[in-house]
């Protein structure tokens, strides 16, 4: 069940961050969900790290992090995606 929770939030946050980037980004959906899970897990582990992973109610910080860390992990992906899509269509 774990790795189902994580492919639906990894899901919701990659398209919260897509739609916060200004801009088309063109990774597919597929991609996106697995830059948002990525992001999950370095948000998860910053708050670790500033001791916030665990409180009591709804973890807001840790939720923050993990959006600030896909907004980046989406916005570098995409970058990266367009880079590699380009060179190929190129040759």
């Amino acid at each position: 069940m774990g790795w189902l929770w994580a492919i639906v939030v990894g899901f919701v946050l990659g398209l919260i961050a897509k739609a916060i980037l200004p801009g088309k980004q063109h990774s597919p959906l597929w991609l996106t969900t697995i830059f948002g899970i990525i992001g999950a897990i370095i948000g998860n582990s910053l708050a670790g790290a500033f001791g916030i992973e665990e409180t009591k109610g709804i973890d807001w910080g840790r939720h923050a992090l993990q959006l600030a860390a896909a907004l980046v992990v989406v916005g570098v992906g995409d970058m990266a995606y367009k880079m590699i899509k380009g060179n190929r269509q190129r040759a």
